[in-house]
């Protein structure tokens, strides 16, 4: 199930939202003004000379951070300046797409209309060899599979794979009397390069003594770990009860009308002596971003440790997570991947591996893999290839290629740290941005997606510019009228004043994540929204800013002159 091919025509998972404002139900341009027919062309931009004010707040964020206290008025000056990275006004939120886009609910197959595919419990059972216990599924719903071969066939496969991933520690289990329960995940990958997500709460069954925990597995289309943590904190409450109660309740979150992104279903269930009650589950607006517990991975790791993870992960580079705990595994892996957005990790991506599956690590291919540390002796004798492997619970690389601290550009992975460090500090009091209304996360927490965010901005913020189409005549054309469209690559790198980046992005653009964020541009130019869309619409117009601002000083410069020689 982990394809190492990758088809760079699969749609994004994640990517299914737009953008409305947040005061009428009334479509908005991204930034409101805006004349994108005056935009430079590509062969005219030279970014040396438009300063970034993006990059400016970054870079304020950096060099104004002094070895020495400062005085309270300067230090609240600067906090002015680095907060402007976090207070542009709101102008958007996300809704539903409609039936347009390439990822509306009603272009999906059957079993992606409903909030998930099935419902397991997974249960450990003594082998035939009777030395160790072995994962099996002991309920299903629904209970039978009622679609076509293709997608029964690789059900069934998934149904014989998924108590591993459920138990991927089973031969090291005995029976307790006292466990506290768990939540972790996991990602299934088709044949197709389609993803599935396993969201699973491990727990002890009710009753007396020693006896062996039991998984609750839900596998679905939708990224949304909130989501259907609430719905196993209901299922764990019902089955405490009695296990004849969770079929119905599943059966009713099946049948229920499927969420658009960013909105609420109303679940009506029946419960003995309770009666009806009623439950809401939300949807994420961008599940890339939401519903993601970047605090675990930031308590796991330090800062300069996670800046050399990123950078590895941007070189797709093979890299290992070990941890104690599959909740601390999963977390993180998915936090580190939610790192990259806007791009998208091609490759195999396993947040927790079944020690059965080991093997998986030998290969020449990049890999995102998450390990329990109870694996590490077996990790050790494996014939490994060039890997990163990192150890979240002592913060720490186990193995690593030495050249991790030199792969991102310094100034643009300084002001980042710089922002990063202060992530709380800048999340205090009330806050403006767009980010935090779109992406419902609180203000300390929406500083880590947007300071990535604006890091990427700084990167390839300018690459609408050069997406292109050809015109009859020959001619290029803006990439917003209809027809095939290229991307400029040389002159998009070029287009870079600072040799560092420039070095680095010639790299970066060899990435398949790259070449697929390219790819979905030139394809659906218009139907790409979000909140890394919307700030590259302020930065590119402030590219235009800036060069209506050099004109104007140009012909004010040259009617002066003209004056001077008049008087003459």
């Amino acid at each position: 199930f982990c394809s190492l091919s990758v088809d760079l025509s699969k749609e994004n998972p994640y990517e299914d939202v737009e953008l409305e404002s947040q005061c009428s139900q009334q479509s908005l341009p991204s930034s409101p003004g805006a004349d994108t027919s005056k935009r430079p062309s590509p062969e005219h931009l030279t970014l040396k000379h438009v300063p970034s004010p993006l990059l400016s707040s970054f870079i304020m964020a950096y060099s104004t951070a002094p070895c020495l206290t400062p005085s309270l008025p300067a230090h609240r000056q600067r906090l002015v300046s680095v907060q402007s990275i976090l207070s542009q006004p709101s102008q958007s939120q996300v809704h539903y797409s409609g039936t347009n886009n390439r990822n509306s609910s009603l272009d999906k197959e059957p079993h992606q209309r409903k909030l998930f595919e099935y419902f397991l419990v997974v249960s450990l059972q003594k082998s035939k060899a009777g030395a160790h216990y072995q994962p099996e599924v002991t309920q299903q719903f629904p209970p039978k599979l009622e679609r076509s071969f293709k997608f029964m066939r690789e059900t069934e496969d998934q149904l014989r794979i998924i108590p591993q991933f459920c138990f991927p520690d089973a031969k090291d289990w005995e029976s307790v009397d006292n466990y506290p329960s768990e939540m972790f995940s996991f990602v299934l990958t088709g044949e197709d390069g389609s993803r599935r997500f396993g969201y699973c709460r491990r727990l002890l069954p009710s009753g007396k003594g020693k006896r062996l925990p039991e998984v609750y597995c839900i596998v679905s289309h939708l990224g949304c770990f909130n989501l259907f943590s609430k719905v196993l904190d209901e299922v764990e409450r019902r089955r405490a009860l009695s296990p004849a109660l969770v079929q119905p309740f599943m059966r009713a979150i099946m049948e229920a009308q499927f969420p658009a992104p960013g909105r609420t279903i109303t679940i009506k269930t029946f419960l003995p002596g309770s009666g009806t009650e009623a439950m809401e589950l939300c949807r994420p607006a961008d599940s890339r971003l939401e519903h993601v517990d970047f605090e675990c991975l930031f308590s796991c790791l330090s800062l300069r440790l996670l800046l050399r993870v990123f950078g590895s992960l941007l070189l797709e580079r093979r890299v290992i997570f070990t941890a104690d705990k599959l909740s601390t595994l999963s977390q993180c892996c998915h936090a580190v991947v939610a790192l990259l957005y806007p791009f998208v990790w091609q490759h195999t991506y396993i947040p927790v591996l079944p020690s059965a599956m080991l093997d998986i690590v030998c290969t020449p291919t990049p890999f995102i893999v998450g390990l329990l540390s109870s694996c590490l002796p077996q990790l050790t004798e494996l014939p490994l290839e060039e890997v990163l492997v990192v150890d979240l619970g002592n913060s720490r690389f186990l193995r690593q290629l030495d050249d991790e601290d030199s792969i991102l550009p310094s100034k643009l992975q300084s002001a980042l740290e710089n922002v990063l460090e202060r992530r709380r500090e800048l999340g205090i009091g009330p806050q403006q941005s767009s980010s935090f209304n779109f992406l419902h996360l609180s203000p300390v927490l929406a500083v880590v997606p947007e300071a990535f965010v604006r890091f990427f901005v700084e990167l390839v913020g300018h690459y609408p510019l050069f997406i292109v189409g050809e015109r009859e005549d020959g001619y290029s054309s803006s990439s917003s009228s209809p027809g095939p469209c290229s991307f400029q690559r040389e002159g998009f790198r070029k287009a870079i004043p600072s040799k560092a980046v420039r070095r680095f992005l010639e790299v970066f653009m060899e990435t398949q994540m790259f070449g697929w964020f390219i790819q979905e541009r030139e394809l659906h130019r218009r139907a790409l929204k979000g909140l890394f869309e919307v700030r590259v619409q302020e930065y590119l117009d402030s590219i235009h800013e800036n060069e209506h601002r050099r004109v104007n000083r140009f012909l004010k410069g040259l009617g002066n002159k003209m004056k001077f020689l008049s008087k003459k």
